[in-house]
């Protein structure tokens, strides 16, 4: 099993409720119309947020503004997670229901 830090262990403990994401896309990028490359789900609050690849980077802003620590991969067959303050990434954690995503979700196109 990969090192796991105080705020990782959190994730892997067996009583823990399932986080509920907050839409099925990068909140804020969904409210000014911008695009995402992948999607993050922030293990304390739900908040959905796009990846460190796309242009706003939502799921690292969100962390820096809430210090919630862990967040975890919100693509279809991606099942890995994250701490921030530790920079520790853990593999193979299993979803609680609602936690992963059905499919990967892109941003509506924009009006032509």
């Amino acid at each position: 099993m990969d090192e796991l830090c105080p705020h990782l262990e959190k994730l892997v403990d067996p009583g823990r409720k399932p986080v509920h994401p907050s839409g099925h896309g990068c909140k804020e990028c969904l409210a000014a119309g911008d695009e995402w490359v992948h999607l993050r789900l922030c293990m304390s609050c739900g908040h959905v947020g796009c990846c460190d690849d796309s242009p706003n980077k939502h799921a690292t802003k969100h962390f820096q503004k809430s210090q919630h620590p862990t967040i975890r991969s919100y693509e279809p067959g991606e099942d890995w997670a994250y701490c921030y303050p530790d920079e520790l990434t853990v593999d193979s954690l299993r979803a609680l229901p609602g936690e992963a995503a059905a499919r990967h979700y892109s941003a509506p196109a924009a009006p032509r």
